[in-house]
């Protein structure tokens, strides 16, 4: 078989379980989606580049146009293996002297591992920012009301940010850089800076007496949104393109080469990949690593995450091979049961 028609990879290790919101967590997800909440990110892997060649550096292991970046921009990224597998999805900033990458925490240290095994530090400088630092966002279409005060800033100058765009406000150890993310499908702002300074402006978000979203509810929220986690709906065996990422803008088609370019490309140009991540919807829910079948009873591929959401009821992000399109009705097997479930595709804002 060839690296165009690429055979299904290996799953990450889900276990049996599906996210579902209890009192309090209802009311933090309605205050995510209507006003605004408080999402506590410090746990993402961040990184800085400086120097003349960083551009240059991380370019040559991204699978975006990391060149094309000016200072307040960003972009989704990946880091692959050379054949072609997903390291990390990154977010890459211009701060104007350097670059930020930040990961999930979970890929953070096979990222690291990467960048210290191909970065010269003498070209490039690399520093490990993760410890020093924290990151706590606001989500919610009030995000940007609430939070831009907090920070002695104008709403409108975050609401007019552009998604992965990015602004500082403040300087010296009171500075804080506020970047627009749509992890969450809600507008969305995640503040980065040095840990004591995000520790006050968290109390000032308490004090404020904004909610908070716990990790079961920004679950629910990514799985709508349909944002993949690595470690969930992909790992180093997942091919960039099954995990939807060139839908998410993190691919460049047009960029230099980079390591794992040539499957990346030849998937685009001449062939496709055999499975995509999907949503999945039910009457109830699909636990996390079941298996999927088809109308034949052929398996089909496995769930991934697993919700219920108040909005949209049991819902799942599935990998699953290509023959099963929108709109397909398949069995989800769980704890010798079968339970019906149709496939969407996953749109992205």
């Amino acid at each position: 078989m060839s690296s165009t028609d690429q055979a299904d990879s290996g799953t990450p290790g889900n276990v049996a379980t599906t996210s579902t919101l209890d009192v309090v967590q209802t009311r933090a997800y309605r205050a995510l989606q209507d006003h605004a909440a408080v999402v506590d990110r410090s746990a993402r892997m961040r990184m800085s580049f400086t120097g003349d060649k960083a551009k240059e550096a991380l370019g040559g292991l991204l699978t975006n146009d990391v060149a094309s970046l000016t200072k307040g921009a960003g972009q989704r990224a990946a880091a692959l293996t050379p054949k072609g597998r997903v390291i990390a999805l990154v977010r890459v900033l211009d701060r104007g002297d350097d670059l930020l990458v930040d990961a999930d925490a979970a890929a953070g240290a096979g990222f690291v591992a990467m960048i210290r095994k191909f970065v010269n530090p003498r070209l490039a400088r690399h520093t490990e920012l993760t410890a020093a630092t924290g990151c706590v966002g606001v989500y919610g279409p009030d995000a940007a009301r609430l939070l831009a005060p907090l920070l002695g800033a104008a709403a409108e100058s975050l609401a007019e940010l552009p998604p992965m765009g990015s602004l500082t406000i403040g300087s010296a150890d009171d500075a804080v850089l506020v970047m627009h993310s749509t992890d969450l499908g809600v507008p969305g702002y995640d503040c980065i800076a040095a840990a004591g300074r995000i520790a006050r402006l968290d109390d000032a978000l308490t004090a404020a007496g904004i909610a908070r979203a716990d990790a079961t509810v920004t679950t629910v929220a990514r799985v709508e949104a349909g944002m993949p986690q690595w470690g969930v709906e992909m790992d180093d065996e997942t091919i960039p393109q099954e995990a939807n990422l060139d839908a998410l803008g993190a691919i460049s088609f047009n960029k230099g080469c980079y390591t794992g370019q040539e499957v990346v490309a030849r998937i685009h140009f001449r062939g496709h990949v055999n499975r995509h991540l999907r949503w999945l919807t039910a009457a109830e829910p699909l636990a996390t690593g079941s298996a999927v079948r088809d109308a034949t009873g052929r398996e089909v591929g496995t769930v991934r995450s697993s919700v219920v959401s108040p909005q949209r009821g049991p819902l799942a992000i599935a990998m699953l091979r290509r023959e099963v399109a929108p709109g397909d009705e398949v069995t989800v097997l769980a704890d010798g049961r079968e339970i019906r479930a149709r496939c969407a595709e996953i749109s992205y804002k």
